[in-house]
């Protein structure tokens, strides 16, 4: 006999239909253009900020409060410039020969990101409270393994050293601290070492969690 639906179940079966449901309303163009129109808008802000940052300061005497105008200026204006473009382009997709096809894999979309959100959630959980600590609501939940196998997946593709994937990135190196007080050389391998401990840790919680379903 089957165990029952626990809270778990059912909050996640109405998260994956409600993004479906919303991204089939929608369809995959909008979704994917809506994606971009938010990616153009925080890399926009990156690299206008600092052209503009002295301009907002010159007009706004606090610069705590002229920098986070500035961010905000610079990031709805290109954020609504992009979607008002992508707008057009989506409506058409939706509206043309090929609508039907658009929408059904809008709401795989929608059911993946609904999936994402909900392992998301419960990596945080388990990286906060021991899974002998876990209600029974989620300890015993049918659809615990779909959480845990996406979750150990993500962590898996994780870069081992965020520092390094960053800076492989940007291209810019952290500046060093010319003011601060010289202090005990820190071992990079051992700062290294304490990130994959806790890559490494959460992956134990989750396998922990496996063993007390067993």
């Amino acid at each position: 006999m089957s165990s029952p639906l626990t809270a778990l179940d059912v909050v996640l079966i109405a998260v994956l239909l409600i993004s479906g449901g919303l991204a089939l309303l929608r369809g995959f163009t909008r979704e994917v253009l809506s994606i971009i129109a938010w990616v153009s808008a925080a890399l926009a802000t990156l690299v206008l900020f600092p052209l503009l940052q002295p301009k907002f300061r010159e007009l706004i005497a606090s610069n705590a409060l002229a920098d986070i105008v500035c961010a905000v200026a610079i990031f709805l204006t290109i954020l609504i410039t992009v979607s008002l473009l992508t707008a057009k382009i989506s409506n058409t997709v939706v509206n043309s020969k090929i609508g039907a096809l658009d929408r059904t894999l809008g709401f795989i979309f929608g059911v993946a990101r609904g999936l994402l959100l909900m392992v998301v959630v419960y990596l945080f959980f388990v990286w906060l409270v021991p899974p002998a600590k876990h209600p029974g609501w989620i300890a015993n939940a049918r659809s615990l393994w779909i959480l845990r196998s996406t979750g150990s997946y993500i962590l898996s593709w994780m870069p081992k050293d965020p520092s390094k994937a960053l800076e492989k990135i940007t291209g810019k190196k952290p500046a060093p601290a010319t003011n601060a007080p010289p202090g005990p050389k820190t071992d990079r391998k051992a700062e290294s070492g304490y990130r994959n401990s806790e890559r490494r840790s959460l992956q134990q919680l989750l396998e922990s969690t496996k063993k007390t379903q067993r």
